[in-house]
């Protein structure tokens, strides 16, 4: 017997037609309000600080709406679901699918097609635009809204470790093979015990490890201290480990975030909260593949039934349950509780099984 998934081209592209038109209606409409509302407390410190004027404000919704985009898109996907739904389950159009022969899933397929294209534009708008504009943003509030300084590319207070030893340098500067250091204290471990640590007063790159100058060594099972004119250590330690300093998430794309984190690690920094952020990068957009299921409970049964406006209750309530799990799971990603991995993607396995069985069990 052939299985045959979609149902008929017309009824495929207008099923898909209607849930995309009401996707994009309800974002916009959310868009819009939430913007609104946002720009009007922002508005005041944006315009008390001195040279601000109106471009400032478009400037700020061009940096904030791409954000407001990519939080409420899943929202707006529920949303249009439940209202396709309750439109084709008003109409009877549904009733007419199924006596014509399909199943609850091949109803879905159109839906679920057109649903996997949004989580796919999802995700590469939050890529090319919401990231920088994240960046952005995040720079311009940190100096209240008022003119952003430039960066001088000085570090400051930067640890590496390399192997068992720490590496605390006061202030970094240049990048690459220009990597300039001052204020170099070397921590030398063995055995789960200080052995020596080393001060120097300026350090650079030379034959791929680090020549330190003006040194002093203390021998902590000595008791001695040592004066050398220069020392070469931490060979192996990229210039790059010296300029990564505090990571955004929020702020970068896939593969660059997946670039510092492997920088932070060889840093021996923890990045738990980062790799989950890594995960929900591509875990988040797909929560719009999970809201035509979720949604699936509004679409059957008969309308004259009186059981419509309870159906389409129990489709919002199953796929804000989802929103909560999700947030709930990052949460205690963020604290350790849950691993990276398990902290981005258990929520949408767990309502990928609990819609697929309320499926099956209410209409298959």
């Amino acid at each position: 017997m052939r299985l045959q998934f979609f149902p008929s081209r017309q009824i495929g592209w207008y099923m898909a037609r209607l849930f995309l038109v009401r996707t994009l209606a309800v974002l916009l409409m959310l868009v819009l309000v939430l913007q609104t509302l946002d720009l009007l407390g922002e508005s005041g410190k944006i315009l008390s600080v001195a040279g601000n004027s109106e471009s400032d404000l478009w400037r700020y919704v061009g940096m904030r709406a791409p954000q407001i985009i990519a939080r409420f898109l899943p929202f707006s996907v529920l949303l249009a679901t439940l209202i396709t739904f309750a439109t084709l389950s008003q109409n009877s159009e549904v009733v007419a699918m199924k006596a014509a022969g399909l199943s609850a899933h091949q109803i879905l397929v159109p839906m679920l097609a057109a649903s996997l294209v949004v989580a796919c534009v999802s995700f590469a708008f939050n890529e090319t635009v919401v990231a920088p504009a994240t960046a952005k943003l995040k720079v311009w509030q940190d100096v209240e809204y008022g003119p952003v300084p430039k960066d001088d590319g000085i570090r400051t207070n930067v640890w590496v470790r390399e192997g068992r030893d720490l590496v605390q340098v006061r202030t970094v500067s240049g990048k690459g093979a220009d990597t300039q250091l001052q204020g170099i204290r070397v921590y030398q471990r063995a055995d789960g015990s200080l052995k020596r640590v080393i001060q120097a007063e300026t350090g650079r790159l030379s034959d791929g490890a680090w020549k330190l100058e003006n040194i002093e060594i203390f021998d902590v099972a000595k008791a001695e201290q040592e004066k050398l004119p220069e020392l070469v250590v931490g060979r192996g330690i990229e210039p790059e480990r010296f300029n990564r300093l505090k990571v955004d998430g929020d702020a970068l794309g896939f593969l660059p975030l997946m670039r510092a984190i492997d920088d932070l690690k060889a840093a021996g920094r923890r990045t738990d909260t980062l790799e989950g952020i890594l995960w929900h990068k591509i875990s988040g957009p797909l929560s719009a593949l999970l809201m035509p299921l979720l949604g699936a409970v509004a679409a059957f049964g008969l309308a004259r039934s009186g059981a419509l406006f309870l159906r389409a209750v129990i489709g919002m309530a199953l796929g804000f349950a989802y929103f909560v799990a999700d947030n709930f799971a990052l949460a205690m990603g963020n604290l350790g509780a849950y691993p990276p991995f398990i902290a981005a993607w258990a929520p949408f396995l767990l309502f990928l099984l609990i819609g697929e069985t309320v499926l099956v069990r209410t209409e298959e």
